[in-house]
């Protein structure tokens, strides 16, 4: 968990004001016991198999590609056999942050926190725009293409990323 923890400790302890950033240990437990609840379900094993578990969760990124694009997510899941279990685990317990360069995934979870619709349905839209920027080389890739491709994804605009998932917004089934 200390991928999750680190980036919350480096935010509160670099406040300007030193008065907050004294707090800062203190605060980073709070925020993080508030981050990790807003996902609790994805950590909790007893609920692995249940509808509201990981497996529920890598279900809705699966549909949510299919909805938005039915090709890719043939190819991934029909055709290569490249499960969003074998890539977005990772991504999805530990919120982008072996994804992505820490100056990046502070700009990330800018956009999962402060989305309206809640941090869950905003990773998961990240997720699925991560697969449609990458659409070109997961549709040429074979099994072990894309399995690499994912598990060591490319530099990208971040800009663009986030725009490619508000685009999606209003879409993740509950």
């Amino acid at each position: 968990m200390n991928e999750v923890l680190a980036p919350l400790f480096y935010v509160l302890s670099n406040d300007p004001d030193e008065s907050n950033s004294a707090s800062a240990e203190a605060d980073t437990f709070f925020c993080f016991v508030e981050l990790i609840s807003g996902f609790k379900n994805n950590y909790c094993k007893h609920l692995d198999n249940s509808r509201v578990g990981i497996r529920s969760t890598l279900s809705k990124l699966s549909q949510l590609l299919k909805k938005h694009d039915e090709e890719l997510w043939r190819h991934m899941e029909v055709i290569t056999k490249v499960f969003p279990q074998y890539y977005a685990f990772r991504w999805i317990t530990l919120l982008l942050t072996m994804e992505f360069s820490f100056n990046v995934c502070i700009h990330i979870w800018d956009a999962i926190l402060g989305d309206p619709e809640g941090p869950p349905d905003t990773l998961l839209r990240i997720c699925c725009a991560m697969l449609i920027l990458v659409r070109k080389r997961l549709l040429v890739g074979d099994f072990t293409a894309n399995i690499q491709l994912l598990q060591h994804y490319p530099q990208t605009n971040i800009d663009h990323l986030l725009h490619i998932a508000n685009r999606l917004r209003g879409t993740v089934a509950s």
